[in-house]
């Protein structure tokens, strides 16, 4: 009888596991975003070399160097990296001399963002890195298919964005 019900329940889980996400990661969009956004960032750790920046971390620079005095509040909302990531990335960029910080005039307890001269020279010589890494990633994809690749990522992102799904505390490893 044992035996009968094992099979039973070894049977189910058989079934069960061939309509679940586990045997279909090849057309799950989480699984793909993030092993993309993973190859992505290997490659750019590899072609970034001695500036010891990660993508995010790049994305910062970027993100101050186009609003300079920007609060973190803001960053948070233009970057998309949540609070406590953009905290711990500010904190190590700050390190770095990369970037500076200081108390906004219109809310004391928050901070007000720029570049520092080294945090302009660092944005300057990785900035072409950034762009051969996207050439790369685009790459793998026809000529044109590739602004539409860009256009459908921006949609996902404003869409989940919008839901108020995209950003959670802690969701990062960065």
């Amino acid at each position: 009888m044992d035996m009968k019900k094992a099979k039973t329940t070894n049977m189910a889980k058989s079934q069960h596991a061939d309509t679940s996400v586990m045997m279909k990661l090849d057309r799950s969009p989480i699984h793909l975003l993030h092993r993309a956004g993973q190859c992505a960032g290997d490659i750019f750790q590899s072609k970034v070399g001695t500036a010891d920046l990660t993508p995010r971390q790049f994305a910062v620079l970027a993100t101050v160097a186009q609003n300079e005095g920007l609060s973190q509040t803001h960053l948070v909302e233009k970057t998309g990296i949540d609070r406590l990531t953009l905290a711990d990335i500010v904190r190590r960029m700050l390190k770095k001399n990369l970037i500076q910080r200081r108390r906004t005039r219109e809310d004391a307890r928050a901070y007000a963002v720029k570049l520092t001269e080294e945090g302009w020279r660092t944005l300057h010589s990785v900035d072409p890195v950034a762009l051969e890494v996207d050439n790369i990633v685009l790459g793998a994809l026809a000529n044109g298919d590739r602004e539409q690749f860009i256009d459908h990522l921006n949609t996902i992102v404003a869409a989940l964005s919008a839901m108020g799904l995209a950003k959670e505390p802690g969701n990062s490893n960065d």
